[in-house]
């Protein structure tokens, strides 16, 4: 793991314009040093805030996973799969083969939808469905699924769809 500079490291100095574009940059680098830095998922805020910042202004569909150890230690967040403005083709032998390379214990799966508009489709319900079967085969937890929309989730944990 590298060692990232310190938040207050980041920040800008005073009086210096800034865009919104480089405010978000500058949020994206904080959020990635606390999640790395922690190296455990102490929260689901954190979790939550970490992937809006990974996956909120994708133009595109992106489907990730965060791979974990057996004591839910992150390993690695890895982008899987990259898709058009509604849809992404997800591989489960592909996604199998990523927790294998990593030795991950579980996971939590995030995809964005570009519309802003996280409310999980028929689709993604299906494809957890699928997921979910394919790593209980191989002994892998699955402890959550995370839509993103805009700068919100849902979360299939939280409504009992996992």
């Amino acid at each position: 793991m590298t060692n990232s500079p310190a938040p207050s490291a980041l920040m800008p100095t005073a009086g210096i314009e800034l865009s919104e574009t480089e405010v978000l940059s500058w949020a994206q680098s904080i959020l990635e040093a606390r999640f790395h830095r922690s190296n455990y998922l102490t929260s689901p805020n954190l979790v939550r805030d970490y992937l809006i910042s990974q996956l909120a202004n994708e133009e595109r569909e992106v489907f990730g996973v965060i791979l974990l150890d057996s004591q839910h230690g992150v390993l690695r967040f890895e982008r899987l799969f990259y898709g058009t403005i509604d849809s992404a083709s997800v591989y489960p032998r592909e996604v199998i083969k990523a927790v294998l390379n990593a030795n991950a214990a579980a996971v939590i799966l995030a995809h964005n939808h570009p519309s802003g508009v996280p409310e999980p489709s028929q689709a993604d319900r299906t494809l957890t469905t699928r997921l979910n079967t394919a790593l209980q085969t191989i002994d892998v937890g699955l402890l959550d699924h995370l839509v993103i929309g805009g700068a919100t989730a849902v979360s299939f944990a939280e409504r009992g769809l996992i």
